[in-house]
């Protein structure tokens, strides 16, 4: 799950979280009468391997949307987090447009004027089952035209085996003592990689962010003003490199490991110690890895709000099988069962009430109620600034070597493109 403005507390949070309906012709558009429309879906795949993809969900909700609605096909195509953004900005300079769209962020579609209004691709009684805070983040200048997916939230988590043979008694609270933990784990060969630290391309910006909230930074003042090579962020980015990097205490390369290579590390028995969110949990369990959670170590003590993150579902106007048939669509993807479904596979949060209220009520998730309740006051992207996307790309692409060539030229660089993006969708 993968964008917004760093803010702390419920409001502003949940106004970043957002997700996107995309649809085709304002007169219904497709191919002809109704009945007749083939409906194309481009969406992210969560999974880290072929075991848990997220291709048989959407071929099973395209093949049972087909049987209710006669004459109606669904053309799916599932692309991982690495490639999906440059994707989609292929398939829309090519006019190859997507109905629907399932991703990480929607903001700058809505700045190129490509998306519809949720209000014209979703029912009044689904858009009211919508959680109203990530409603809220689905809107740009009080229109709404992100509809949000999933949400999750990230803690910490740590290998319990790998502690103990370390002699670690203490779980983690401030980046000290993650030091400490990692040159323990070393030492005594407790775990191949003592902290994962993924900074390449996948989520860059989310491992980033954990970080730079632990030392009072981020990627925003409270003005809504990009602050990526603060001083806090330059200071964070050389505690990293001088304390983890370069003792050897994680991957080589930070910058080019994905945060799917660090998760399946971890459920390997590899990693000693990492961020992570819900998923990880079934992972380790299925491995049989005995782990423990906490609250993300920060500077000087445990962070008070984690990251929280929220994908998005939008369409686009330039779609070809038209609105109704998307609305069609859309109303039959968000029901319970298929949000519980999808967001049971991942362990994710659901962002419609229902769902939401059917997954807490299931005590085989009682794992999940730390995630839950993180959720109110968690601090996510700016998703709903229209230039966040570009900048994300911006971190994703280059973020992560900061963790190995100077901070202050890497944040330097990323701060003037992060201005330069926010002065052209303006």
């Amino acid at each position: 799950m993968r964008n917004r403005v760093i803010a702390t507390g419920a409001a502003t949070l949940v106004m970043a979280l957002g997700l996107t309906a995309c649809g085709g012709d304002g007169d219904g558009g497709g191919d002809g009468a109704e009945g007749g429309k083939t409906i194309k879906v481009v969406a992210a795949d969560y999974g880290t391997s072929a075991a848990d993809a997220s291709k048989p969900f959407w071929d099973k909700v395209a093949k049972d949307f087909e049987a209710a609605n006669a004459g109606y096909k669904v053309e799916v195509q599932v692309i991982n987090w690495n490639d999906i953004d440059k994707t989609v900005k292929t398939m829309i300079a090519s006019g190859n447009v997507p109905d629907v769209l399932q991703t990480g962020g929607y903001a700058d579609k809505v700045a190129d004027d490509l998306l519809y209004k949720v209000d014209d691709v979703m029912s009044p009684k689904t858009r009211a089952n919508l959680s109203k805070g990530f409603a809220e983040a689905g809107k740009v200048k009080g229109a709404a035209y992100g509809i949000p997916w999933v949400a999750s939230t990230r803690t910490f988590f740590y290998n319990k085996k790998a502690f103990a043979a370390a002699g670690i008694t203490k779980t983690p609270a401030t980046w000290a003592d993650v030091a400490d933990a990692a040159k323990k784990l070393k030492e005594k060969k407790a775990a191949e990689i003592p902290y994962g630290l993924p900074l390449g391309p996948e989520e860059a910006q989310g491992e980033t962010l954990m970080w730079e909230m632990g030392n009072g930074g981020g990627y925003k003042d409270e003005a809504g003003k990009y602050t990526i090579n603060s001083a806090q962020n330059v200071e964070t980015f050389k505690w990293l490199q001088e304390n983890l990097v370069k003792p050897g205490l994680t991957y080589p390369n930070p910058a080019s490991t994905d945060r799917k290579t660090a998760f399946a590390d971890f459920a390997a028995g590899k990693v000693g110690m990492m961020n992570g969110h819900p998923s990880v949990i079934k992972m380790a369990e299925e491995a049989k890895v005995e782990y423990g959670m906490a609250k993300i170590p920060g500077k000087n003590g445990p962070l008070d709000s984690t990251l929280g993150v929220g994908d998005w579902t939008m369409a686009f106007q330039d779609g070809k099988a038209g609105k109704d048939a998307v609305k069609k669509f859309l109303d039959f993807t968000y029901t319970k069962d298929n949000l519980v479904k999808f967001a049971s596979m991942y362990n994710f949060i659901p962002v419609t009430t229902d769902a939401a209220e059917a997954m807490q009520a299931d005590p085989k998730n009682a794992k999940l109620k730390d995630f839950f309740a993180a959720l109110p006051t968690a601090t996510f992207y700016p998703v709903n600034d229209t230039s966040w996307d570009l900048v994300s790309a911006e971190i994703k692409k280059t973020g992560g070597k900061a963790a190995g060539d100077d901070p202050k030229a890497v944040l330097d660089d990323l701060q003037k493109k992060a201005e330069d993006a926010a002065k052209d969708v303006k």
